[in-house]
């Protein structure tokens, strides 16, 4: 069985890539143990990367058994020691890792062993596996049937999947379909960490969400990645967009599996200089019993800062480009005309997420608890992203609006 469920739900997880700024100096995570307000589950240290040579295991770009990860190790150790569980990451944006352990069984073992022994030298109480590139369903099963079989049921197992592979096997980096995986592994796998960000899927509303959901996926196992600020990839979600939201998908999920953050070093509202403000603010979102909106730091909508990867993968989150038939639409009239509302339980005026039929549409279309509507929506606030391009006529709105309080409608898959 799948561990990792062990910590309140829901989880508050960071990456740690970043690991010195441009001085060489560390930037050191016990701030995320020492500030107060601040109750993160998971650390997850990243990116380990499987070279040519077997034996050239990398930490970024150094073997991590270079005198510049010591501090590095004595602090996760430290985490450790304060209730966190402590993480590896495999693979990333850096091809070549999984396209390595894809091969033969010889192959397989040669390249695994430095891996296996990484793990064990340092204690790293799970991996996540971060597929970008192509892999066979019978290489990622056989790798995490070898992590479980050498490491236990302790062992917490990951994947980063990005969240339209979730909804879609053809929106997907990772080769394999994540449906698939599920159920011949899920028992194994503690839970996904989907990327809801650079163009592979939105967090400025809980419609993905719930879409996946709707779909089987199990809400204690669906953790939404995020980017911890602008500079991190395309997607962030200020603060006052996203505590709304995430107090809706608690609401909704007693089980909501909680939030992901890419990456710890320039982490918003504090930036660099206090990047573990980030985490205090996903505290007071998740674990507050209220809405939580309040604790938006009206300094972090207008914060500019500039900040430079000093630890990069090869290739920068933010540089992944959307795919072509990720359609994008925008509005070209000040008015939109939308038939269905998603969010009905929503008052007030604020960020507030519709599904639109764009076309003329059949007597019996709707079922229950559907009760459609029409109501014009004034300026759109963002572009429209198609979460479906295979379902032609329903698109994704993201407007202010004042919902009518007397819809009352939840997403079903069954009635696409």
């Amino acid at each position: 069985m799948a561990s990792g469920t062990n910590h309140a739900l829901p989880r508050i997880i960071l990456y740690h890539q970043t690991i010195h700024d441009h001085d060489g100096n560390l930037i050191s995570i016990l701030p995320l143990l020492t500030q107060p307000g601040i109750s993160i589950t998971h650390l997850i240290v990243a990116a380990i990367h499987i070279n040519e040579d077997p034996d050239g295991l990398t930490l970024n770009d150094h073997p991590p058994s270079d005198p510049r990860f010591a501090s590095l190790w004595a602090e996760l150790r430290v985490a450790q020691a304060s209730g966190v569980t402590v993480m590896g990451m495999l693979g990333g944006a850096a091809k070549g890792s999984y396209a390595r352990l894809d091969g033969d069984q010889e192959a397989f073992d040669r390249y695994y062993a430095p891996l296996h022994e990484l793990i064990r030298e340092r204690g790293l109480q799970g991996l996540d596996l971060d597929v970008e590139e192509e892999m066979s369903l019978a290489g990622v099963i056989r790798l995490i049937d070898r992590l479980r079989a050498d490491f236990g049921a302790a062992f917490v197992i990951t994947l980063a999947p990005v969240a339209t592979a979730l909804l879609d096997a053809r929106r997907n980096l990772s080769g394999f379909d994540y449906e698939a995986l599920e159920a011949v592994r899920g028992a194994q796998i503690a839970w996904y960490n989907a990327q809801f960000y650079c163009g592979w899927g939105d967090a400025s509303n809980p419609v993905m969400y719930e879409m996946c959901a709707a779909r089987g996926w199990p809400p204690e196992k669906l953790v939404v990645g995020l980017v911890t600020a602008p500079d991190n990839g395309a997607g962030w979600v200020p603060f006052e967009v996203l505590g709304p939201n995430l107090w809706l998908l608690r609401r909704r999920f007693p089980g909501f599996g909680g939030v992901m953050g890419w990456e710890y070093f320039n982490g918003w509202p504090g930036g660099r200089e206090r990047p573990w403000e980030w985490a205090r603010h996903m505290t007071m979102l998740l674990r507050a019993t209220g809405m939580g909106a309040e604790v938006a730091d009206a300094e972090a909508k207008n914060r500019t800062t500039v900040t430079t990867e000093v630890d990069p993968d090869t290739a920068d989150k933010a540089e992944l480009t959307t795919p072509d038939d990720f359609q994008y639409y925008s509005s070209a009239s000040d008015d939109v005309t939308l038939d269905w509302c998603v969010f009905g339980r929503t008052t007030g005026r604020m960020g507030a997420a519709a599904l639109v039929e764009t076309g003329s549409h059949a007597e019996g279309t709707y079922q229950p608890p559907y009760r459609p509507f029409r109501q014009a929506f004034r300026k759109p606030a963002c572009q429209i992203p198609a979460i479906n391009p295979e379902m032609t006529r329903l698109v994704l709105i993201h407007a202010e609006v004042s919902l009518i309080p007397s819809v009352d409608a939840e997403f079903r898959t069954s009635s696409l």
